[in-house]
């Protein structure tokens, strides 16, 4: 069968498979229907030579004539009852074994070779070979008086005759296999196209080449990488896709609804969208920032269903963030500089025009404001991180000519395990706001910020007098990504709310948003039992 594989395309090898094996079924079938009908046949013709064999058997004539022995007309009977009946011989032996007729008149008076079987006063049918060829044949005894046999009569029809029949029958099968034949080798065709339509043409060379450059490529990378039909049901996902959703094997083949997690990440990349696309949009789950983008998957017009990438910024984020952090206490450090360099020049100018006294006062009154900054929320928080943060936005806003008024009515406690949350909690919010002011410079520039503890929960209300939150976008500000402005160098913008709410709800607390004029958001967040050893 090397002619089947060798130089011919997949759709091809299948449509001469499928001819090969149509037509040895179809010769198979065809041998086996003849035997089986010229089996039947035979046992038909032999039940006809044996009807036509006792009939004669029982004629007067032939009982008399072997009775008497005498074959004077047997001859002449036997071959009237031969053409009447169609048979091809009607013979009338005696129980000697002579013949009394034949369809060759030189074998009568002559004896049989075989002995005659009928004197055992039983019928018999078989194939016989005899003296005109292989015949269907039935033997029938002849009896005298007292029922004793006398001899036998022998019957037969030949063998191509049989055959002739057979050939007859057999065309209509022919007909019909070759019917069957045709309409297999269509259907074989219609099956190879559409084999060829959803293999896209590749050939099996191809396709396994395609399957081991998926397997190591998709397991490789470092990007998440998820695949689903155009029925909704997952059909790839690699190891890193694994490990980004927290999900575990086996999940190809069901519906990505009940594999992928639900919330934000379903909702924005496996959910069904207008446009089929999704680009780079900035999720947080499991404690990891990724970044995600779809993608619809399309051959010709039709489309085959759709490919999530996920890239893990988490590490990079988080460098992001302490480098902003850094920034911050850069501008912090900068506008105390500023703010110091400003004030020794007054000073330095006072003490030019020698005035001593108003020098030392100007000196002293400044050393107060900062003291009484620093005693106050030190006094109010027992948190130094808290107080230190507080302290380096008042002076960044300060700088940027933005009044910042922290208040806090009783003493705050800060347990240890809510310290880092509340200073990521009370930095994302102030920068906000300071930055919506700054970029919307309104009439009145101020930034509220109120911290207070009771009923086993801490309070954070943040607001300014900036522009607010834009009418329907109360929940949108919290996606990954997005923001009223873009970053001057060109990064992922937008990740402060999202990480807020993130640290928020993993405290188990709340985050509401107030739209309109002047942004404001309020923070619950509950304070954890300490751990008692």
């Amino acid at each position: 069968m090397r002619w089947i594989r060798g130089g011919r395309t997949l759709s091809a090898q299948l449509l001469a498979g499928h001819v090969v094996v149509l037509l040895l079924a179809g010769a198979v079938g065809f041998a086996l229907w003849a035997r089986a009908l010229h089996g039947r046949l035979d046992g038909q013709y032999e039940q006809r030579a044996l009807a036509v064999a006792a009939a004669t058997a029982n004629v007067p004539q032939v009982i008399t004539a072997l009775t008497d022995r005498d074959p004077a007309g047997i001859q002449t009977l036997a071959e009237q009852i031969r053409v009447a009946t169609g048979a091809s011989y009607v013979v009338v032996i005696d129980r000697s074994g002579v013949r009394y007729s034949h369809p060759n008149p030189a074998l009568i008076g002559r004896r049989i070779e075989e002995p005659v079987v009928a004197l055992d006063g039983h019928t018999h049918v078989g194939i016989d070979p005899g003296s005109l060829g292989r015949s269907a044949n039935g033997r029938a005894p002849v009896f005298g008086a007292g029922r004793i046999p006398i001899g036998e009569v022998s019957a037969g029809v030949l063998e191509k005759d049989v055959s002739a029949q057979a050939v007859a029958e057999l065309d209509d099968v022919a007909v019909y296999l070759a019917v069957g034949a045709v309409a297999g080798l269509l259907v074989s065709v219609l099956l190879a196209r559409r084999l060829k339509r959803k293999t896209f043409g590749l050939e099996l060379d191809e396709i396994a080449a395609l399957v081991q450059e998926r397997e190591a490529t998709l397991h490789g990378i470092r990007e998440g990488v998820v695949a689903v039909d155009s029925t909704g049901r997952l059909t790839l996902i690699n190891d890193e896709a694994h490990l980004l959703l927290g999900t575990s094997a086996p999940a190809i083949g069901r519906p990505v609804r009940d594999v992928m997690p639900a919330g934000e990440m379903g909702d924005r990349l496996f959910a069904p969208s207008p446009d089929g696309e999704v680009t780079d949009v900035v999720v947080l789950h499991n404690g990891r920032v990724l970044v995600g983008s779809r993608r619809e998957v399309r051959h010709a017009s039709r489309v085959l269903g759709y490919v999530v990438t996920l890239r893990d910024r988490t590490d990079l984020e988080q460098a992001l963030r302490e480098l902003d952090e850094n920034r911050s206490l850069t501008d912090a450090l900068r506008a105390q500089q500023h703010e110091f360099s400003n004030r020794m020049h007054v000073i330095s100018g006072l003490l030019d025009l020698g005035r001593y006294d108003e020098a030392i006062g100007y000196a002293t009154e400044i050393d107060q404001q900062a003291a009484a900054l620093a005693d106050e929320l030190a006094a109010n928080i027992d948190d130094p991180r808290i107080v230190g943060l507080l302290i380096a936005k008042t002076t960044v806003a300060r700088e940027r000519g933005v009044e910042l008024m922290v208040s806090c009515p009783r003493r705050l406690h800060v347990p240890p395990r809510c310290s880092a949350a509340l200073v990521s909690i009370i930095g994302n919010l102030a920068d906000n706001a300071l930055e919506a002011i700054t970029g919307a410079n309104p009439p009145e520039r101020a930034v509220f910020l109120r911290l207070e503890s009771s009923d086993g929960s801490i309070t954070i209300d943040v607001s300014d007098t900036g522009p607010g939150i834009p009418p329907g976008a109360a929940e949108a500000i919290f996606s990954g990504g997005w923001s009223t402005k873009p970053h001057p160098d060109g990064r992922q913008r937008g990740l402060g709310l999202t990480l807020v709410r993130e640290i928020v709800r993993s405290f188990g607390g709340d985050i509401a948003v107030q739209p309109g004029a002047g942004a404001r958001f309020v923070v619950s967040l509950p304070i954890p039992a300490p751990v008692r050893p």
